[in-house]
């Protein structure tokens, strides 16, 4: 909500000496999130005056059209004579009165004026658009032309209200009352303890039986309407300058008089309104649902076919208006336009004001379902104040009579569903318990008071709450009102004292040793937004069986690209990469920790749980298992170099072998040993992949992949060339583990080192063999370690050398040559069952 301080003046009476600074300091003390402060006119310097145009010269020798102009500025220029001008603009005319800035003067974005040559023309000057003067989009797409009554000479920068401060506020949810210059005046006039003048307080005649027919026929959905009729509007009418400038200030563009006193009203009182020509309706105005299947055209040309659940307003004809949203072409306010022959204006002379309450819930679904966000549903999805709707309709017929030479119809249609106010019970102390803070009766009395409410009772106070707070529910939402009015810098910091023998579960201390692990390994942490779309699953390669194409839909997703929970990290993470690489970064090492999710297929709708007490166990069993399984993950991405050159060595490029090693370091912390074979699996390369296994319970287990991507992948991506990942699912490497990790023992005695080289196909994994040889030499082997692969034609066709590395240990005792060759023998043996390996020279 764009708030100008000039007009917030207008009903509270502030010092002449506050800033708009100082406001937004008051506001955000009181709980509003003010964004910025807007200096409107900074740096403009006149003489910037009223001029008239008098001649018009059209210079045709240059490849755009160019006039010169002479205009009539009065006394400004000093001489009286008349200012000669080059404009490129066309929608002017000999007789037009127009804004001009002499030389001397300086615009927004410190834009000095001075003559110049142009054109084989000297320009004494600039004849202004509303973009050069920081006004804003008018609709004019030109030339500022003013009214003609204005007097040449006048100073423009007043007229026009150039200077101002303009506050930007993040209206949130909850206080959709702020979206209004009521709103805010009432929030400032509290903050500052000054009286406040509501501009709903108006004179309004009684509703009788000869107002324009209405029929509301859901009474839910609408459970107030309000029409008016002015007739005899000049269609030749303009909005005058103070209206549209307010208008531009507030961020709105002025359309025409008619849409934009509602426009005008609407920020002013926060009430929506919808101006109807009356000679395009056809019988009574009605409210109801729309039929199934339904079309109906909006105000933007859209044709649109609405939902049962849609709240439309309607005539004999059927739809005229989407409730709440925005309002139909076939009724729209007509420009007005001159018969080129007689010279007559011709354009909408009578209208029908609605002003309505409609439900929130219902607009906001509305407003979502046809993907329709208007000024008017932003406000009704937040809740507006149903006593305001026949203020603000006599407020618009009040300024359609003085702006447009309109009469206003004796008839007043009001339909209202009976309601009853709105009670709270609140102990009177039930602030101070929130805050911890001693408030006292009376001060929580006298501040619920500010906010609108009456309060009554001594130690049970009974609330009733204002009509435009909604969202003043429960006695916890009266005491944040009384909370925030106070002070929320004058809260007390209390650390709470939190029970013994608690702390972090295994799985959360997991997690932070593997975000630490992989941030001490130079990765840097990527947090992605867990949505994905079937696009970027082709793109990797998936194939239409794999389980990561099982996904989870959701009904509102924040886009329709990504309509689903992620089923894997890598489309965030290596997003992210591209990012970066297309932005100058070119050596990447990036990791993200989350959960993934994968359906069962069993989950079903869940039910809707109490909200006056706390669930039973069964019923959070039963919620918990309509979710999908959301197993936590790890991933890391690289591209680029993994280590820098320098001083200190040549550098080299990240590949597949850092992405395994990513893979080590995380089951290191988990205190598991990592198993890696070869593997094909998108979208990994399928000679540059590994499954990862870990064993748990005795068998091993898939925990994940790393590798270099597939290069149709990478191409697809846009990603860098040899571009690595890794996945694993961290919640498999904790049951894998043995719990905490304990520090080994370390023997005081020598250790005993056997080296053995052994031949085997160039088919078998070196961790088969590997894992052959710690499982033969037992217990006192203390560590293996591979040492060298070697092939050649001495070996023999499909035949490699490997060279381990055995070292033996005892804890209690120094081991003789007969029990480390012992050891070794074994290991070789099994190994050579297990794999065929033989002893390279035996």
């Amino acid at each position: 909500m764009r708030v100008p301080l000039s007009w917030l003046r207008e009903y509270v009476d502030l010092p002449a000496t506050e800033t708009g600074r100082d406001v937004q300091a008051k506001l955000v003390s009181a709980g509003l999130e003010v964004e910025s402060v807007e200096q409107l006119g900074a740096g403009l310097k006149g003489p910037l005056v009223v001029g008239k145009v008098l001649t018009i010269e059209e210079l045709t020798e240059f490849k755009k059209p160019i006039r010169f102009c002479t205009v009539d500025v009065g006394m400004a220029n000093g001489t009286g004579e008349p200012q000669e001008i080059v404009c490129g603009a066309r929608n002017f005319a000999v007789g037009d009165k127009v804004v001009v800035v002499l030389p001397g003067a300086v615009l927004p974005g410190d834009f000095a004026i001075a003559a110049r040559q142009t054109y084989g023309k000297t320009s004494h000057g600039m004849i202004c658009s509303g973009d050069e003067l920081g006004m804003g989009d008018d609709g004019s797409d030109g030339i500022i032309v003013l009214p003609p009554e204005y007097e040449v000479g006048t100073d423009a920068i007043e007229l026009l209200e150039l200077v101002d401060e303009v506050l930007d506020i993040a209206v949130t949810p909850d206080r959709g009352y702020c979206l209004s210059m009521r709103g805010v005046a009432r929030e400032v006039a509290t903050a500052y303890g000054l009286p406040l003048r509501d501009p709903a307080l108006l004179d309004v005649p009684a509703p009788n039986s000869y107002g324009y027919l209405v029929k509301v026929a859901d009474p839910q959905g609408c459970d107030r309407f309000t029409a008016r009729t002015v007739v005899g509007l000049e269609p030749e009418a303009r909005s005058p300058i103070w209206l549209r400038r307010r208008l531009q200030k507030a961020g709105m563009r002025p359309i025409s008089l008619a849409v934009d006193v509602t426009n005008y009203v609407m920020l002013e009182l926060g009430q929506p309104l919808h101006a109807y020509d009356r000679s395009r309706i056809d019988g009574p105005i009605g409210v109801r649902r729309a039929e199934p299947g339904e079309k109906f055209t909006t105000l933007d040309g859209t044709k649109r076919v609405l939902d049962a659940e849609d709240l439309v307003i309607t005539d004999n004809r059927g739809p005229i208006g989407l409730a709440g949203v925005m309002g139909g072409a076939n009724t729209e306010i007509a420009d007005s336009t001159t018969d080129a022959e007689t010279g007559q204006v011709h354009g909408t002379t009578e209208v029908v004001i609605e002003a309505a309450h409609f439900d929130a819930l219902s607009i906001a679904r509305t407003a979502r379902r046809h993907k329709l966000s208007s000024e008017a549903s932003k406000r009704f999805e937040r809740g507006t104040d149903p006593q305001t709707t026949s203020a603000a309709a006599q407020r618009t017929v009040d300024l359609l009579v003085l702006l447009a030479g309109g009469t206003a119809e004796a008839g007043v249609t009001e339909v209202i569903a009976p309601s009853a106010p709105r009670t709270i019970s609140m102990p009177a102390n039930h602030p101070d318990r929130v805050a911890g803070v001693d408030y006292g009766r009376e001060t929580v009395v006298r501040r619920l008071q500010e906010v609108g409410c009456d309060a009554y009772g001594q130690d049970e106070l009974v609330v009733t709450v204002p009509s435009w707070r909604p969202d003043l529910a429960f006695p916890n939402d009266l005491a944040e009102e009384v909370i925030r009015l106070e002070g929320y810098e004058n809260l007390p910091s209390t650390l709470p004292t939190p029970p013994s023998g608690r702390g972090l579960t295994d799985r959360q201390r997991l997690h932070r040793r593997i975000g630490r692990a992989l941030a001490g390994a130079g990765y840097v942490e990527a947090l992605s937004y867990p949505f994905i779309g079937d696009a970027v699953l082709d793109q990797l390669g998936l194939a239409a069986d794999d389980d990561r194409r099982r996904t989870v839909k959701l009904v509102n997703p924040l886009s329709d690209e990504e309509p689903s929970l992620r089923t894997t990290l890598l489309p965030g993470l290596l997003g992210a990469l591209r990012r970066n690489d297309g932005r100058g970064s070119h050596d990447l090492a990036l990791f993200e920790t989350g959960l993934v999710f994968r359906p069962t297929g069993e989950e079903h709708k869940a039910a809707r749980l109490p909200v006056d007490r706390r669930p039973t166990d069964e019923e959070i069993a039963g919620l918990n298992a309509t979710l999908p399984r959301q197993p936590r993950r790890a991933a890391v991405v690289l591209a680029g170099a993994r280590e820098q050159a320098g001083w200190w060595g040549k550098g080299r490029p990240g590949n597949w072998a850092d992405a395994v090693e990513a893979a080590r370091t995380l089951a290191r912390e988990a205190g598991v040993e990592l198993i890696v074979r070869a593997d094909q699996h998108a979208p990994w390369h399928p000679g540059r992949c590994a499954a990862l296994y870990v064993t748990v319970n005795g068998e091993e287990t898939l925990v994940g992949h790393a590798g270099e991507l597939h290069p149709r992948v990478i191409k697809a991506l846009h990603l860098p060339e040899r571009t690595c990942a890794m996945e694993v699912e961290t919640d498999v490497l904790e049951q894998a583990g043995t719990g905490v990790l304990r520090a080994p023992r370390i023997s005081a005695f020598p250790v005993a080192t056997q080296d053995v080289a052994l031949v085997v196909d160039e088919g078998v994994p070196s961790v088969d063999v590997e894992a052959a040889l710690r499982e033969g030499a037992g217990e006192l082997l203390e560590a293996l370690r591979l040492f060298d692969v070697f092939t050649g034609e001495q070996l023999g066709a499909g035949k490699k050398s490997l060279a381990y590395a055995l070292r033996f240990r005892a804890a209690d005792r120094t081991l003789t040559v007969e029990e480390a060759t012992a050891a070794r023998d074994a290991a070789v043996a099994l190994a050579g069952e297990r794999t065929g390996a033989v002893l390279r020279g035996a």
